[in-house]
């Protein structure tokens, strides 16, 4: 029965299970969820609804529904107050939506990409992640950026965008304004790369196949690298999109290594810490749908849950951000997500034409 109560305390995110000394029954406890949860979701989904709509107007088609939700999420807050009722679903929606998201971005991806890019790609995306990520721990030292802010950067900037950092988030625990901080800094500079790619690939001297690894291998959201490498045809936009869904796939073992530091230094011992629940289900997700017969329809359904539970969960972090904090923090984080974006790039250039 306690376990039941814990859970419930968890999907609550911190509301006191006791009424008059006594811990709730599970009865009431299901009963306090219920009634707790679906004001801060619901208005997370109707953002994110809007989010889905505003796509449809031309000057906004070429951003994902979910960077618009939690842009959208943090103009509403910064407008109203919000509502002491709508707390415990929004922060339900931020963090346990999110995790189910990224459990369900396993069924977009096999192991077969991997084998399908070749070795030389994945050593091209493998080197790239790492050096960048290692890059901008360091550079944010340099800068006097927040450790944990540093991190989030790092990670959407090397992995994959605003999925990799809501990830991320689940082991450094940084405040909702460094996760829309580090999103902000890594889309703004992901969607110029975006329109600056295509233009760079002729002087480059970069053949299509070339040209779409680069894109898959530095460009930050999924989304900007299929802008951008369909943009130079068909082969660069296949090998693009293979190269950035091999790239998501580190996001498990990234997070899972995280983990383990985060436990050193908490703990002082060996770092032995079991891997985020949500990390150990994409890594099943990934496993089943490489070696399950999962019907295309499926697997597209699954797609578009991904994508709409991930709006949601960033629609509520918007939600749950402090703009006047955002401000304090100054143009220190901004100038890490150039520095880091800029290295990415250059790196990755680097290594696709050494490795020809």
């Amino acid at each position: 029965m306690s376990a039941v109560q814990d859970q419930l305390s968890n999907l609550a995110e911190g509301s006191d299970d006791r009424v008059d000394g006594r811990r709730d029954g599970p009865v009431r406890g299901l009963a306090r969820a219920g009634a707790e949860l679906p004001p801060g979701v619901m208005l997370a989904g109707a953002i994110a609804g809007c989010a889905f709509a505003a796509r449809e107007i031309p000057v906004l088609s070429s951003f994902s529904p979910i960077i618009l939700a939690i842009v959208a999420g943090m103009t509403i807050r910064s407008v109203f107050c919000m509502p002491a009722r709508a707390q415990a679903g929004i922060a339900f929606a931020a963090k346990r939506l999110m995790r189910l998201a990224i459990i369900l971005l396993g069924l977009q991806l096999t192991v077969g990409q991997v084998v399908g890019i070749g070795l030389s790609g994945v050593i091209v995306i493998a080197a790239s992640l790492g050096a960048t990520f290692a890059f901008t721990s360091w550079m944010g030292r340099l800068l006097g950026v927040d450790p944990k802010l540093a991190q989030l950067v790092a990670a959407g900037t090397s992995i994959c965008g605003a999925s990799a950092i809501a990830a991320t988030n689940a082991v450094t625990r940084a405040d909702d304004e460094d996760v829309a901080y580090a999103i902000a800094c890594v889309t703004a500079f992901g969607s110029i790369a975006m329109f600056a790619y295509p233009l760079l690939a002729g002087p480059l001297g970069l053949d299509a196949h070339a040209y779409g690894l680069w894109a898959g291998a530095s460009i930050h959201e999924v989304a900007q690298v299929v802008a951008a490498a369909f943009d130079n045809g068909p082969q660069s936009g296949e090998a693009g999109v293979v190269a950035k869904l091999t790239r998501v796939m580190m996001l498990a073992p990234m997070v899972a290594a995280l983990s383990m530091v985060a436990a050193r230094r908490a703990d002082g011992v060996s770092g032995k810490a079991p891997a985020p629940w949500f990390v150990l289900g994409f890594v099943a997700m990934v496993a089943l749908n490489s070696v399950a017969p999962i019907p295309e329809d499926a697997r597209s359904v699954a797609g578009a849950a991904t994508t709409a539970l991930l709006t949601v969960a960033l629609a509520a972090m918007g939600l749950g951000a402090d703009m006047s904090k955002l401000k304090a923090k100054g143009a220190g984080p901004l100038a890490l997500g150039l520095a880091s974006s800029l290295f990415i790039a250059c790196f990755a250039l680097a290594l696709v034409k050494f490795m020809g």
